[in-house]
């Protein structure tokens, strides 16, 4: 049974489940981008926070961050935010 809020499904389309497929396979692909990649695609086929976090030894607050931006965000919401101050050397 599950308690808290409830989940949104995470359904995608052919194309957005083609590009998240490609960066998990891409060698060019940063690995963080990769990693949440593969996390939309474990929710995609059905699996809650809680396995996909026990799969991939993240906290399940972690994968719901991810499920959440792809949901508002689609693919766009995976990449890396922009951060503010200087730019390093």
């Amino acid at each position: 049974m599950h308690r808290g809020r409830p989940i949104p499904p995470l359904v995608l389309t052919p194309g957005e489940g083609q590009t998240l497929v490609g960066w998990t396979r891409r060698r060019t692909t940063a690995q963080a981008l990769a990693a949440r990649a593969r996390i939309v695609l474990a929710c995609a086929a059905g699996q809650s926070n809680t396995a996909v976090a026990t799969a991939r030894g993240l906290r399940p607050q972690t994968v719901g961050k991810w499920r959440r931006r792809f949901l508002v965000r689609c693919a766009d919401g995976l990449a890396d935010a922009s951060r503010q101050g200087a730019p390093g050397p």
